[in-house]
């Protein structure tokens, strides 16, 4: 029987980290390159015998660079799939605890062992840039490791409202409409945002243009906002400087900086 902990890591990672796949093969020039003609799909799915469906994955469909992700669905014909045995291996091995164990198997990958290599490449750039303890020196490498942060925080909160965590569904349950948002000063390309009404959330991509978040999170620069996500810098400290600004009432500040912890928490 699957715990809910184990319900809620293995939701984030299905629904918030695999979708980070096409941000990185897109944004990465080198990685760009090598699926500018690729036609393929690709699979990562863990066995699961005590769900109805048996299986859960997410699914990755690449046309000339163009990538279609379909988070927390399966496909009959993936091109390469990596199966974990179980939930319990799949969420182990995104958690960086590798071992013969939790090793995937990795189907169609010797027929087509360059599509499959391209793939393992990209989430070896994922895993790298996710684990990192500090931040990096070139700008490209601070943009996308921010993007990818902001993009798995309100993917991760969506998420963990709708599998139905406490404090999480709580707070959307009782909220009007509203959007949260994070974002740095002069780097509109980073933004992600959170909509919440009545017990519903989306996640979103990119600054929301309808209106005026009603809390933003945001950060006077990249190195600022690497500071906090990478938890070198406190955020009182942070927010003392000018490093941090809070676009709204305090006390959201520190709800959705608990929602991030808690999104943290099953991720690592």
């Amino acid at each position: 029987m699957v715990s809910q902990d184990m319900l809620f890591s293995y939701k984030i990672f299905l629904n918030a980290a695999l979708p980070l796949v096409k941000v990185i093969a897109t944004d990465v020039p080198a990685l760009a390159k090598k699926f500018e003609k690729a036609h393929c799909v690709y699979q990562i799915s863990a066995l699961a015998p005590d769900l109805p469906e048996g299986k859960v994955a997410t699914h990755l469909t690449i046309n000339n660079g163009e990538w279609t992700v379909c988070p927390d669905k399966l496909t009959d014909a993936p091109l390469v799939e990596l199966q974990f045995k179980s939930i319990n291996a799949f969420v182990a091995f995104f958690k960086g605890q590798m071992s013969p164990a939790t090793l995937p198997k990795m189907k169609g990958a010797l027929k087509n062992f360059g599509a499959f290599l391209n793939l393992m490449q990209v989430l070896l750039k994922m895993s790298a840039l996710l684990s990192a303890k500090e931040a990096p020196k070139d700008e490209a490498t601070q943009t996308l490791l921010v993007k990818c942060f902001f993009y798995l925080l309100s993917s991760g909160i969506s998420c963990l409202n709708k599998c139905g965590h406490e404090a999480i569904h709580d707070w959307a349950l009782k909220s009007p409409d509203r959007v949260y948002g994070w974002a740095v000063n002069g780097h509109p390309e980073v933004s992600a945002y959170i909509r919440v009404k009545a017990g519903k959330s989306r996640a979103g991509r990119g600054e929301y243009k309808r209106a005026m978040p009603f809390f933003t999170l945001r950060f006077d620069c990249l190195e600022s906002a690497l500071g906090t996500l990478l938890g070198i810098d406190d955020m009182m400290e942070a927010t003392k400087a000018g490093r941090l600004i809070m676009d709204g009432a305090p006390e959201f500040g520190a709800q959705l900086g608990d929602f991030m912890l808690t999104v943290a928490g099953y991720a690592q």
